[in-house]
């Protein structure tokens, strides 16, 4: 995975930026591969990478913000995986201030709220972000 990803973003380096393709919104840039790099090594099971890749990137150049919130949202994910908390619930709150539509729709989005509900104590913007969301508290 990370040789590809390597070889992606070396690519898009070479195309200049940015190439707009049809029916994908933010095209193929630097900026989308480091957005799939932290989606990936979420997934790969090294969230300290994960988080190295959302520190290289600046929110404000993605393309919409639905895209910051979906970033934000995977970044969330990496801080659950790290054991920080608060940071996940901040970056959550941050995702839904965002896009809130986005937040509360994505089933990933939920499966996280609903797991930070059982695993730990509450809080209040945790509990009002679950039922904005339509998760059962």
């Amino acid at each position: 995975m990370r040789e590809l990803t390597d070889e992606a973003a070396s690519m898009a380096k070479e195309l200049g930026g940015g190439t707009l393709l049809r029916d994908h919104g933010g095209g193929f840039s630097p900026l989308t591969v480091q957005l799939h790099r932290i989606s990936a090594e979420n997934y790969a099971g090294d969230p300290l990478a994960a988080l190295a890749a959302a520190r290289s990137i600046s929110l404000k150049a993605l393309p919409s913000i639905e895209r910051r919130s979906r970033a934000l949202s995977d970044i969330a994910v990496t801080y659950d995986r790290l054991g920080r908390r608060s940071d996940c619930i901040r970056t959550l709150l941050a995702a839904e201030h965002c896009a809130p539509q986005e937040t509360h729709a994505r089933p990933a989005t939920k499966a996280l709220i609903s797991s930070l509900l059982v695993s730990g104590p509450t809080t209040m913007e945790l509990r009002g972000l679950a039922a904005r969301s339509g998760v059962i508290v």
